[in-house]
């Protein structure tokens, strides 16, 4: 599986916020869209990434408020990317290997969405309860333990 096939099921919305944001109004986005990270561009490039890791470490650094923070300074300026080519198991090794939990998803310089484990996990699962209810499906279709030896038998006197 690609993580074209997540994109698809997840839909276009894209959060994005100049680095130059103050930082409350980025968390003021992140609040009331109910998500985790906000990509960070600038002039249509992608310059970094902003997830709540980032802004609780920068809360800490700066007393416990989020202050006149700006979101350069805060944000991740080199950010894990993958494509919409890029297979699901080198999405999860990428992630699980740099504790990721939202990735953008560029076609050379074009951000085309932003995946989160959540995303890969639930994809993972889907993927797992298909195949499953596959196998279900051909094991009931099997044939009965009379059947499968009056078959067998029949072969044999016939060979």
């Amino acid at each position: 599986m690609k993580v074209t096939h997540i994109l698809s099921a997840k839909g276009s919305t894209l959060y994005t916020v100049s680095s130059d944001t103050p930082l409350s109004q980025a968390l003021q986005t992140m609040a009331e869209k109910d998500i985790g990270s906000l990509v960070v561009m600038d002039h249509g490039e992608l310059v970094g990434m902003l997830t709540f890791r980032e802004v609780i470490q920068a809360i800490v650094r700066n007393g416990g408020a989020v202050g006149s923070l700006i979101v350069h300074s805060v944000m991740d300026d080199s950010p894990l990317t993958c494509t919409p080519d890029t297979e699901m198991d080198e999405v999860r090794r990428m992630m699980l290997g740099h504790h990721a939990r939202y990735m953008p998803v560029m076609t050379q310089r074009t951000l085309m969405g932003v995946i989160s484990f959540y995303d890969v996990a639930k994809a993972v699962v889907d993927s797992q309860d298909f195949e499953n209810r596959m196998l279900k499906a051909y094991i009931r279709d099997w044939p009965a333990d009379g059947s499968a030896k009056q078959t067998e038998a029949s072969s044999q006197s016939t060979g």
